[in-house]
Parts: structure tokens; sequence; C-alpha cells
């Protein structure tokens, strides 16, 4: 893929964050939340992170699939070779809750395959990029990118996943979203090994996380959509790091027709 769209994305991602953080330090705002047909929240900072995003995008050739956009019909989606998947605003309950655990996730993919990854983490000011023949980076303090090159940006950054994080055994798992299956999944991974530490967070961290080296395993066993997992998933792939559908060894795939994803495990290749 061109060096290009790496920086479209990332571009994308801080001025969606930048839409998002003057919505959410505004001591005046309620969010302006609102229900999806799911009964899932809704604020303005998602419109307007799908609006940024959307504006950057559009001078690329490939088509964009936004948890916020138009959802065209699989009948049409699966002539797209190549689109964006994007969510604007990831852990939109983290965001609610003004915990900082909210995301911005653009992902690039090919033939069903995440190709490219951007997350960016606003509160935090972390940038996570990746591409799958260029490898996964880290960057800490970016707001805006101006006129810096990719080269100069995987310079600056940190190769992922960095080694001897940590000595036991971390499970990452989600802060809202803790079902019976994942709880059992715990238990099970402590008869496994000697020490096991739970780490808690939001939106697609947790796939950071992984990728990163700081956690060992992601188990979900809850419902996602594609939206929430394409650019972590592209992250981790990067990173050499794979995330498989339950009880399977095929990974996730994405523009299907049905934009749900199954229950899935983020792990190291070499781990099964």
């Amino acid at each position: 893929m061109e060096r290009q769209y790496i920086l479209n994305a990332i571009d994308a991602a801080l001025k969606a964050g930048e839409k998002i953080l003057s919505i959410y330090n505004d001591p005046a705002s309620d969010f302006q939340i609102e229900r999806k047909a799911d009964n899932s929240p809704l604020t303005i900072a998602d419109r307007r992170a799908h609006e940024a995003i959307s504006d950057f995008l559009c001078s690329t050739p490939f088509p964009l699939l936004s948890e916020e956009g138009k959802h065209l019909p699989y009948a049409e989606r699966k002539n797209w070779d190549t689109l964006w998947i994007v969510d604007p605003l990831d852990g939109t309950k983290e965001f609610i809750k003004r915990n900082g655990e909210f995301t911005v996730n653009i992902a690039l993919v090919h033939k069903s395959v995440p190709v490219m990854g951007v997350i960016y983490l606003p509160v935090k000011k972390e940038l996570y990029f990746a591409e799958e023949n260029l490898g996964a980076y880290k960057l800490t303090g970016m707001v805006a990118r101006k006129e810096t090159s990719l080269d100069d940006l995987m310079a600056s950054a940190v190769r992922l996943p960095e080694k001897s994080l940590h000595d036991s055994f971390v499970i990452v798992a989600s802060r809202s979203h803790l079902t019976p299956e994942t709880e059992a999944y715990i238990e099970e991974m402590k008869r496994c090994h000697p020490e096991v530490e739970l780490i808690s967070s939001g939106s697609s961290i947790k796939i950071c996380l992984v990728a990163e080296g700081k956690a060992d395993v992601y188990p979900r066993f809850a419902p996602t959509m594609e939206w929430d997992t394409a650019a972590g998933h592209a992250i981790a792939r990067a990173a050499g790091i794979e995330i498989y559908q339950a009880g399977k060894e095929e990974p996730l795939l994405y523009n299907k027709e049905d934009l749900l994803n199954p229950w899935f495990i983020v792990e190291t290749k070499h781990s099964k």
C-alpha cells in the first residue's frame, strides 16, 4: 500500500481527536447524548469525528465503512476489494464516564484482511500506527503531524512489541463488558499459569496493550463490530500478534455480510 495512505489515516485520526476533545474538555457539555437503534449512546463527538475522518479519507480511492456513516448493502460492499473501516469514537461509554479510555480507530482492509491501522488516544495523546510491511509503532505526545514524514515518525516512535515489559501472565479484559465466559477463561488461565495479572481497559486500547507487549492475551467473549477491531487487528498483525476466532485457528475477517464479529482471542502467533 502507498505510504501516503498511512499519513492520510494519521492526519484523519489526529483531527478527529481534536474534534472529540473540544467537546470532552468543555465543562458545560452534556455530550448531547442520543440513542441509536441499538440503544447505545451516541454523542455529537461521534458525528464530528466521523465528518473529520471522511474529509481526509475522501482523497483516497477507497470507499469508507464507518460506524457513524451510511452502511451500504452487502450486494454493493462485496465488490469492494479495498476499503477503510472506521470507528470515529470507540468507547463511547468510557467517553461519557470521562475516564479517557476511548480511541479513534481507522483501518485499511484489503481482501478481508486489515493491512494498515491507526489508533489514537486523544486524552493521552498516544498514537499507534502500523502497516503490514513496515511494522507497528507507538508515538506519545502527538497532537498534529504538520510536515513530518512517515520515516521521521517511525524514527521517533517505539517499535512494537516492546520486550520484557512484565513477568506474570497478563490478561487484559473489557472494563464495560466482562461476561461470565470471560471470567471462566480468566479462571482457566489462573490454573495454567503460576501468576496471573488482570488489567481492565476500555475500547481498542485492549488490543494495543497486547500488541505493545504489556499484556499476553485479550479474550473477547461479547459482541463487537468490525469497526471495533479492524484498526487494532492491523496493528496487532504488524506486531506479530493475531486475532483468532474463539475456538478456531482462523483470524477475524472483514467486510463480511454480517458486520458483527464472532468471539475472539488476541494473542501472539507463537503462543498457540
